[in-house]
């Protein structure tokens, strides 16, 4: 538990609530209690909210009903009405707390996107309208996950997008600190649902909480962290069913202790394509991954085999989601490629060793090597950064995998 972590007197507060946090009228009606209670001890609020629930799930699926091509636009007029049925919820809920509170959309908050449908990124944050709300003593509730791009079109942010919409205001208005409220109590050691043991984290650096996210961690969006980081704003991840402490992310100093290792991460979401038998010349890479980045396709590891008669084999981990686009990206340059196969494979899933510690401590990769290969789990693929090393196994041996790991590494006796 941290105890150093405290707030000025009237100090601005940005509050994320997610989807189960809202996912029925008694949660937001607890939501607005939590709200109020905050806006009563003196501090300036601004609120950030998700979709209730499954709406958006419930969204694309009436979109899949309906038609067997969303366009890309379409879609994110359809899946930005969740936010804006939780945002005016939540301020009438307010109202009755008597929290004078105001709500705006992504486009009337300021959030400023590009032009990339469903994915999009923020370029620009104008706070006028939520400044002008706080002068007036109101608490601003701004719909999550969207924005609006420089074309004037409704844009969403992609998985995660609220979070990255309640980091970008807390940057742009100065705020102490930017509050997570999920449906767990903070960043543990392992996925509780299949490690019981695994330990809540008091604190844990920028850096450890962007690997735990990129590496399969569903706390926090990747990109919501780095804009953390980038603007130096402090989060706290916590439980919207219990308010207790949570886990702070802060800049690593000299003051924190740091573990070898914090975390094992799994990912399930991950597949595999392998190009058989391109030709082993310069070029070859860069035009096979330029083209894959034009259909915006996220890359995760990368291997190339020896070269063989003048040929060689490139595989690489992407999301699931991402395979159509993939495929058609590839098959795209077939010809100038000279391909002979592509190979896709949906078997495959992730486990990562995350720790700050690892910089400067041996043995790890050992560790963790040793632990799999004694169990007889086998390893696809390897990738590593500084404080993290992941590795691609069969995805019914994940589980186990996280487990062995959570053990060998003894995360449930650290403090």
């Amino acid at each position: 538990m941290v105890k150093d972590m405290t707030l000025k007197d009237a100090a601005l507060i940005v509050q994320k609530f997610g989807g189960t946090s809202l996912a029925d009228a008694t949660r937001i009606k607890a939501v607005a209690g939590h709200i109020a209670r905050t806006k009563r001890r003196g501090y300036q609020i601004v609120v950030v909210v998700s979709a209730m629930g499954a709406t958006t799930n419930d969204l694309l699926r009436l979109a899949v009903d309906v038609s067997s091509f969303q366009p890309a636009r379409e879609l994110d007029m359809l899946l930005s009405a969740g936010e804006r049925i939780s945002m005016a919820l939540l301020c009438m809920a307010l109202a009755d707390l008597n929290i004078p509170a105001v709500s705006f959309t992504g486009s009337q908050a300021g959030i400023l996107t590009d032009n990339i449908h469903t994915k999009a990124k923020v370029l620009e944050v104008k706070t006028q309208r939520i400044s002008q709300a706080l002068v007036e003593d109101k608490v601003p509730v701004v719909a999550g996950f969207q924005g609006v791009s420089e074309e004037k079109e409704i844009t969403t942010l992609g998985r995660g997008g609220s979070d990255t919409t309640a980091v970008a205001l807390a940057a742009a208005l100065g705020a102490e600190v930017c509050e997570i409220y999920t449906d767990v109590p903070g960043v543990f050691s392992a996925d509780p649902a299949i490690v019981p043991q695994a330990r809540k984290l008091g604190r844990i650096s920028y850096e450890e909480m962007m690997e735990i996210s990129v590496s399969g961690g569903k706390v926090l969006a990747l990109r919501s962290v780095e804009f953390a980081r980038n603007h130096g704003i402090i989060l706290h991840v916590r439980s919207s069913f219990t308010w207790e402490t949570g886990t702070w992310i802060v800049q690593e100093d000299s003051s924190m202790e740091q573990a070898v290792v914090s975390a094992i991460t799994s990912d399930d979401s991950e597949a595999k394509l392998t190009i058989r038998e391109v030709p082993d010349r310069p070029g070859v890479a860069a035009l096979l991954f330029r083209s894959l980045a034009d259909k915006a396709v996220n890359v995760d590891m990368i291997v190339q085999n020896i070269s063989k008669a003048g040929t060689t084999d490139i595989s690489f981990t992407l999301p699931k989601d991402d395979l159509p686009a993939a495929m058609e990206a590839v098959n795209g340059l077939k010809s100038q490629l000279e391909v002979c196969e592509v190979i896709a494979d949906t078997s495959l899933a992730k486990v990562s060793v995350v720790g700050a510690g690892m910089k400067t401590h041996t043995g790890v990769s050992a560790k963790m090597f040793e632990t799999l290969a004694n169990n007889n789990i086998n390893i696809e693929m390897i990738s590593t950064s500084p404080i993290r090393i992941s590795a691609l196994v069969k995805e019914e041996m994940l589980e186990q995998a996280v487990r062995l790991l959570h053990s060998a590494f003894e995360l449930e006796r650290q403090e």
